[in-house]
């Protein structure tokens, strides 16, 4: 994490993501508060979900592809007996059905949705086709072809199961649709089903309880707003590094004349063993300079580099 004297920062914050507004305008409220014109998001939750959305600052946002790609916890509660438009509750009904499942249907059809299973995304998100959303096409009515995808749901845990309502915990991979799960679970026990409740608990190694909400963060604002960078000081509590979205690949030491060579494109040649790939690159007292790649030689390259030293 860094703060400059002209208000940049680098890093990640762990957003608790209210209901009602879309990740996108959570990500703008984040700028606006952090007065950051530099930042992004780590993978879209639903206006309807809830939950752990990391949003990248500054030059964290080179970097945040590692994050996206990365394994996500949800709990969700679902409604039985009724399929909707967007497979939510902010959808219209569209067909209401009797529900009579038993316990052994039930668990039988779970059991369909663990492991590698092929999924259809919902019409409704933002996926392009085109260079546009596929929400877009759907509010229009128009149908385009949706490319299935291969996902894996390594963890479906039954928490609650009572008349029409259930509530599920999953543990999945990157690109996975809970609202597509409880879709097509609908369409298996042939009842239909929409989410009614969606919140991530996990992305990656961090958890929802890492995070802050906008309450949080208006407090804090209200509380030092005659002083800026008095407030900016008190959020680097809530800052995360950013290499620590990149701890699956090992770190490489390097000194300060050694630096001068990577960050002007040049490979420096590293006296210890390294397997080759990406590394990171971090100076001998802890900062991260960037990523490098080792070739098989020994050498090290630049790879993706940061800017703020």
């Amino acid at each position: 994490m860094f703060f400059n004297q002209t208000r940049n920062v680098h890093g990640i914050f762990l957003l608790d993501k209210p209901i009602g507004i879309s990740s996108n305008q959570a990500l703008q409220l984040v700028k606006k508060i952090f007065s950051i014109k530099k930042a992004g998001h780590g993978g879209s939750l639903d206006p309807l979900a809830t939950g752990l959305l990391p949003i990248f600052l500054g030059e964290a946002t080179k970097f945040s592809k590692y994050l996206l790609k990365s394994s996500k916890k949800y709990r969700v509660i679902a409604k039985l007996g009724e399929q909707t438009s967007t497979a939510d509750s902010f959808g219209r009904i569209e067909n209401v059905f009797k529900v009579k499942i038993n316990s052994s249907l039930y668990e039988s059809a779970l059991d369909k949705f663990r492991g590698k299973i092929v999924q259809v995304p919902p019409i409704y998100s933002a996926i392009k086709y085109k260079g546009k959303p596929l929400y877009q096409y759907a509010r229009k009515g128009i149908s385009v072809p949706i490319k299935k995808r291969i996902i894996k749901v390594y963890k479906l845990e039954n928490l609650y199961r009572k008349n029409e309502i259930i509530e599920l915990e999953i543990f999945c991979s990157s690109g996975t649709y809970i609202r597509s799960i409880i879709h097509d679970l609908g369409k298996l026990l042939r009842c239909g089903a929409h989410v009614i409740f969606l919140r991530r608990l996990k992305v990656f190694s961090y958890s929802i309880n890492q995070s802050v909400n906008f309450d949080q963060l208006f407090f804090f604002k209200k509380k030092y707003n005659k002083n800026f960078l008095f407030f900016l000081n008190k959020l680097k509590n809530f800052i995360i590094p950013v290499h620590s979205m990149l701890s699956s690949f090992p770190k490489v030491f390097i000194s300060q004349k050694e630096h001068s060579y990577i960050k002007n494109g040049k490979s420096i040649k590293l006296l210890k063993n390294f397997q080759s790939g990406l590394v990171r690159i971090m100076s001998k007292s802890g900062k991260f300079f960037g990523l490098g790649k080792i070739n098989e030689n020994r050498y090290l390259f630049p790879h993706r580099l940061i800017n703020f030293f």
